[in-house]
């Protein structure tokens, strides 16, 4: 049976859960700010007039560049409930990575953080279509970069007292309307805007309220920036959805995390990227368990702490699948064993997933590794392409397929695994090898706080890659490169141990906590990088 989304809008959830909930407490930040359920759709109404007054209207881009605040979601809503298009954007960007996206989504208006306005400083070029730049909790600046003085400016209170449109500007969208623009990473690429429908964002919160079995008495602890879909869709509109509480902070902290967690009676969570095992690596505490929470959705799960940290606080990890474009297709059950890569199982009522050779789209044999392939069996919860690349959209999508370009693979009981991204895989000695499986036997070194593995082309290597891993020791330690490698053999096939190891201070990341490798492969070998080969090192074949 086909699910009805008629209903699924972020504005008709807001608008129902404000009539069911009324004054409850929905969502708390660091600040002291408060919404209730009944004053985030009387609040961001309010605004939405006060927006059409500065001429937003339906299928306008607004552009919002704040940090995790109230204002964050007011401004969302008020957005889509003009029928207006919410472009968040990663508050780290700066220069030419923020000058593309400005030039791509061409907002209409922009809310700015107050303390990110020298973003813009080396953005050239201008945009006709600016109208108006709020800033929000600061001042107006008196210097302006060029690229935001062409438009009138006003910070957010002054924006707050305008009189607003009197006429009724308000709209309802419909579930196939798209909600949001948000743009992907972009470590590889300029980044893609991805087009959103407002049924493809409010499933992203359905799925996980439905998985992690959330009702009214839970409570959502968020570390994660709203601009990103873990911390917006799933976190914040699965508990919009299932009507419990969320309590937000402005950035993750491993120091303060478990303070967080007990002070705001937390039972679900969600950490990607470094940010469990930074949490792990803290020391322990007499209140380890002294909290609520049962379930924390992370990714990816590393061997050597995965089962040891759910021992230590005693809540369960949820690992699971997916993408801005894709939705979650799967997710771990509380009855799966907890494998590292291991995504889970698929939700069949939303999602088809084939795991297919990259070059032909023919499935692989089961157990075998390949690329992930997905579509959606429901109309409008899934992506409707890249804003104004439309050549980006068909490479994605061919024979009617959203090629995911992640390597994984399916178990015997149905499970999907995630292998690597199908760039980061390394073709070595004709053989495939997987970066994340590598990083994680690194990652267990007990003088390495933090991996990346990355292919590298060298002279003389036929056109294939030499495996190269970038290493962070504890306190910038030296570490003893050939035990290093005496460490590897033990663990990794021969022709996947690295060939070249760099110490580094640290390892660039997105604000979602994901390595930028691509920076690291365009370094190849430097003044720092170590030769095993140059050492005469040799790893012996297996008899």
């Amino acid at each position: 049976m086909t699910t009805d989304i008629s209903n699924w809008t972020l504005v008709d959830l807001v608008q129902r859960q404000a009539r069911t909930q009324g004054e409850r407490e929905f969502m708390s930040f660091e600040h002291g700010t408060t919404l209730t359920f009944a004053s985030l759709q009387r609040d961001s109404d309010r605004l939405a007039r006060k927006l059409a007054g500065l001429g937003v209207g339906p299928g306008d881009r607004v552009m919002v560049m704040l940090k995790n605040r109230i204002e964050f979601m007011l401004t969302m809503l008020a957005i889509m409930r003009l029928g207006a298009i919410f472009v968040p954007i990663n508050t780290e960007l700066k220069g030419a990575f923020l000058q593309h996206q400005m030039r791509n989504a061409e907002p209409r208006a922009l809310f700015l953080d107050a303390v990110l306005g020298d973003a813009f400083d080396a953005v050239q070029g201008g945009n006709d279509s600016l109208g108006a730049v709020i800033y929000v909790a600061g001042d107006v600046p008196d210097q302006r970069p060029a690229v935001l003085a062409q438009a009138p400016a006003m910070t957010f209170e002054a924006f707050s007292d305008l009189a607003g449109v009197e006429d009724d500007v308000l709209v309802n969208p419909s579930a196939d309307d798209i909600a949001c623009i948000m743009y992907t990473s972009g470590t590889t690429g300029p980044s893609k805007g991805v087009l959103m429908p407002h049924a493809h964002c409010y499933l992203f919160g359905h799925g996980m309220a439905r998985v992690m079995q959330m009702t009214e008495r839970d409570c959502q602890y968020v570390c994660m920036p709203l601009f990103h879909a873990m911390g917006l869709l799933l976190q914040v509109i699965s508990s919009l959805i299932s009507g419990s509480k969320v309590y937000c902070i402005e950035r993750f902290s491993p120091n303060t995390w478990l303070d967080d967690v007990r002070a705001c009676g937390a039972t679900v969570s969600n950490a990607l990227g470094v940010i469990p095992e930074f949490i792990f690596r803290t020391p322990e505490s007499e209140f380890d368990r002294d909290h609520q929470l049962r379930r924390v959705v992370a990714v990816p799960i590393a061997a050597e702490w995965g089962t040891a940290m759910e021992e230590r606080f005693g809540f369960k990890f949820i690992q699971a699948y997916g993408m801005t474009e894709v939705n979650i297709p799967c997710y771990t059950s509380e009855d799966d064993p907890l494998v590292p890569g291991m995504a889970g199982h698929i939700l069949e009522d939303f999602f088809e997933v084939r795991v297919v050779n990259s070059e032909t789209d023919i499935p692989v044999p089961q157990g075998e590794i390949g690329e992930i392939i997905i579509r959606p069996k429901v109309p409008f919860c899934f992506n409707q392409g890249y804003f104004r690349m439309p050549e980006k959209t068909v490479e994605a999508w061919r024979n009617l397929w959203f090629h995911s370009g992640d390597a994984g693979r399916f178990d015997e009981q149905g499970r999907l695994y995630y292998a690597d991204r199908i760039r980061d895989r390394i073709r070595r000695r004709g053989e495939n090898i997987s970066s994340f499986e590598i990083e994680q036997v690194l990652n267990d070194h007990p003088e390495i706080e933090e991996s990346a593995v990355v292919g590298i082309r060298v002279e003389g290597a036929g056109g294939e890659d030499e495996v190269k891993a970038y290493i962070v020791t504890g306190d910038g330690a030296d570490i003893d490169n050939v035990a290093l490698l005496d460490y590897c053999v033990e663990q990794i096939p021969r022709f996947a141990v690295p060939r070249y190891i760099e110490a580094v201070e640290s390892l660039a990341k997105t604000a979602t906590g994901k390595i930028q490798k691509e920076p690291l492969r365009q370094a190849g070998i430097t003044n720092r990088t170590w030769d095993r080969e140059a050492v005469g090192y040799k790893i012996a074949r297996r008899v």
